[in-house]
């Protein structure tokens, strides 16, 4: 029984050597191509009171959320980015702003805007 057992695990060795070092590159390398990307901040979401808009500038160019403020409401109405910006949840980060400077001064939200009513719908169930 102990010849058996040497013989394993002399087999064992014999294997071990032959896969070591393994051939693969490590994860996370230059080799791989996998990037490790830091998240760049975005500029805060500013009230435009003046055009009547919740805005973020990026790269020059303005994505917008159009509201309307009356009494103790804020109105959704419009959000849009431009297409460069796109994809880069930004109408999200505009709603989020919104909502977020809405319940600071204490105004009922009115979603209007297809858009904002899918955040509020998604979001309602997250939370």
């Amino acid at each position: 029984m102990d010849d058996q057992r040497s013989a394993d695990d002399r087999a064992l060795d014999e294997a071990l050597e032959e896969s070591f070092p393994a051939s693969d590159p490590p994860a996370n390398t230059v080799q791989t191509g996998i990037q490790i990307r830091t998240p760049v901040a975005e500029p805060p979401v500013i009230d435009n009171r003046a055009a009547h808009r919740f805005e973020l500038t990026i790269e020059g160019q303005t994505a917008f959320l159009v509201y309307q403020r009356s009494g103790d409401a804020l109105t959704l109405v419009h959000t849009e980015v431009p297409p460069p910006l796109r994809h880069r949840h930004l109408g999200e980060t505009l709603v989020k702003g919104a909502l977020d400077q809405a319940h600071a001064v204490g105004l009922r939200v009115i979603a209007v805007c297809p858009f904002v009513k899918a955040y509020l719908r998604r979001h309602a169930r997250q939370g």
